[in-house]
């Protein structure tokens, strides 16, 4: 279950220390500094020292980002963190080695683009605030519908997004408002939304409902309003949606969901080590997966298909 307003295993993690630089060291000689220096534009560089800001924010090229380039944890092998246990659609019947649920599929979709086989990836539990909270990794990679956030950046590094969060539509399985296809559909239902949220746009912009929607502090209070009937659905974003209908209010389905609106959308990031090596490496190939269309058609098979999300339009 992702983080804002969803349990607190979802909470940000605290600010990273400030990092120290490596000092220079001063020349042996003037005269051996002029010669060094007459030479220094042929030089290769050293991979394993602290490199200029510079060099660390440039582009890598396409070799560097290969299985036998690449410095994970165990060389040859993916190692990939995701905490226990493993929710449904993001995987399936909680062994996120099946490669079965988004999240699954997605690793190893990452994992074949940076040339890594199926039997290379390596998977490792990682409870959700150990995978935010600063300070050495044991994985190479970690996701777990943890979204990019600025304050998160402070203490770990986030590949691009792999997900674009969505607005999702919950009602009870016996209810009318569970057989709406489209956002007419729901004009005339009593609808609820967490005040201040993208959510509570959705039912006052796309949705526009006849009757003024309820509106609620949390999201808790939507729930209960829900399960005692007081509204007819509520919306919310759909890792939010899977979750509450999965373990919350098990007789409530997902209506469906709504595509992305413009503006900047919530996105789900790979987490990794502060600074690693491994980030542009890995931004590079969720960038190229989302251009080629796997990330969309793997969100159609696991998070819309799967589990009966349709896009309401």
């Amino acid at each position: 279950m992702p983080d804002a307003n969803r349990p607190s295993r979802r909470t940000a993690a605290p600010a990273a220390p400030s990092a120290t630089r490596r000092p220079r060291t001063a020349p042996v000689a003037a005269c051996l500094a002029v010669l060094l220096a007459a030479a220094a534009g042929c030089a290769p560089q050293d991979d394993g020292g602290s490199g200029s800001s510079k060099s660390s924010a440039a582009p890598p090229a396409a070799a560097a980002c290969t299985k036998g380039k690449l410095a994970t944890q165990v060389p040859g092998k993916l190692t990939v963190g995701t905490d226990k246990p493993a929710y449904a659609p993001w995987f399936q019947d909680d062994d996120p080695s099946n490669g079965k649920g988004f999240e699954s599929a997605v690793a190893y979709a990452l994992a074949e683009r940076l040339g890594y086989d199926r039997a290379d990836v390596a998977w490792q539990t990682v409870p959700f605030n150990t995978a935010v909270a600063p300070g050495a990794k044991k994985f190479d990679v970690d996701l777990n519908q943890v979204s990019v956030s600025d304050e998160r950046r402070r203490a770990v590094d986030f590949s691009s997004g792999y997900y674009d969060v969505r607005q999702a539509v919950i009602a009870l399985k016996d209810s009318p408002a569970a057989k709406a296809r489209s956002a007419a559909d729901l004009k005339h239902v009593k609808l609820g939304a967490q005040v201040g949220t993208t959510s509570l746009d959705v039912v006052n912009d796309v949705i526009k409902p006849d009757e003024r929607p309820a509106v609620f502090q949390k999201n808790d209070y939507a729930k209960t309003a829900l399960k005692n009937r007081q509204v007819e659905a509520i919306v919310v974003d759909l890792p939010t949606a899977f979750y509450i209908t999965s373990a919350e209010v098990t007789d409530a389905r997902v209506v469906g969901q709504f595509e992305a609106g413009g503006g900047k959308p919530e996105q789900f990031g790979f987490v990794l080590d502060k600074g690693s090596r491994l980030t542009s490496c890995v931004s590079g190939a969720v960038d190229s997966l989302r251009k080629d269309g796997t990330l969309a058609r793997l969100e159609k098979k696991w998070l819309s298909e799967a589990v009966d999300a349709p896009v309401l339009k």
